[in-house]
C-alpha cells in the first residue's frame, strides 16, 4: 500500500504552521526566532566586527561566518552528541553559501558577521529553519541585503510528491524516500540551496521545485511581516 495519506494530515502541497518573531534577543547586534511545526531554530547575529586572527581577513570585503547548532535533547531520533561534529560544520557551510548572494559586505573590509543558529527543538527541515531565521536576524542587524533567503524541504515519499517533510517522513521505512532541501530568493525565483538525499526522477525534481518556490513564498511573507511589526514597533518607541 503506498503513501497517499500524510501522518499529519496536510494535503501534499501544504506547509506546517509557521511562527516568526525578530528581535527577540536584546544583546545581540540582530536575532531572530523561526518555529515550522515543531522545528524551532533561534538565530543571533553578531557584527561587523574586526576579524581576528588578523590572517582570516580579507580587505577587499566583509566574511560571513554561520555556525548550526542542535542541542542535544532537541528531538526526534537520537540524541545529538554536544559540540562540533560533521554534519553540523557541512550546515553551516551551506547556510553561508545559501545567505551570501543577497548580502553586501563590501563596506566591511576585514570585517566579519556572525551568525550564530540554535535548535532547541526540532522535527526535520532544521536547515531550512536555521536558513529562514538567520536570513531575518541579518535584517534585523541592518546588514545590506537585496533580498530576504526563504527555505523549505520538498521530497518523495513512495511515489507521493510532498512539502515541508517531516521526522517521521523522512523516516518512513516501508517504501523510499527521497528529501530535498532548498533556498530560493523570492523576488528572483534564484536557487541558493539545492541538496538531495535519495534518488528522484528529473521530471519530479522540477515539479518538487515548482511546489518549493510556492511555499516559500508563503514563508517570505510570514518573514516579511515578523521585520515590519518590529521595526513599526521600534519607530513607536
Amino acid at each position: 500500500m503506498g503513501y497517499d495519506k500524510r501522518f499529519d494530515g496536510r494535503r501534499a502541497d501544504q506547509m506546517r504552521e509557521i511562527e516568526a518573531r525578530v528581535g527577540v534577543i536584546p544583546r545581540a547586534d540582530g536575532s531572530a526566532y523561526f518555529r515550522i511545526g515543531r522545528t524551532i531554530a533561534y538565530a543571533a547575529v553578531y557584527g561587523p566586527r574586526n576579524l581576528y586572527p588578523r590572517f582570516l581577513q580579507d580587505p577587499s570585503k566583509g566574511i560571513l561566518r554561520c555556525r548550526y547548532n542542535m542541542m542535544p535533547f532537541s528531538g526526534s531520533g537520537e540524541r545529538v552528541r554536544p559540540g562540533g561534529n560533521r554534519r553540523s560544520k557541512e550546515i553551516s557551510m551551506v547556510t553561508e553559501n545559501a545567505l551570501m548572494p543577497v548580502l553586501n559586505l563590501d563596506d566591511f573590509p576585514n570585517a566579519v558577521v556572525d551568525v550564530f543558529i540554535e535548535l532547541p527543538q526540532t522535527d526535520s527541515g532544521t536547515r531550512c529553519a536555521g536558513i529562514c531565521a538567520a536570513s531575518m536576524a541579518l535584517a534585523d542587524a541592518g546588514i545590506s541585503m537585496r533580498d530576504l533567503v526563504t527555505s523549505v524541504s520538498v521530497g518523495k515519499v513512495g511515489s507521493s510528491l510532498l512539502v515541508d517533510l517531516t521526522y517521521d517522513e523522512e523516516a518512513y521505512e516501508d517504501e523510499p524516500v527521497s528529501d530535498v532541501p532548498v533556498a530560493i530568493l523570492p523576488r528572483t525565483g534564484q536557487i541558493s540551496l539545492l541538496q538531495m538525499d535519495g534518488e528522484i526522477e528529473k521530471d519530479e525534481l522540477i515539479r518538487l521545485l515548482d511546489m518549493a518556490k510556492k511555499a516559500c513564498w508563503g514563508i517570505y511573507e510570514v518573514q516579511k511581516a515578523a521585520l515590519k511589526e518590529r521595526f513599526n514597533c521600534v519607530k513607536a518607541d
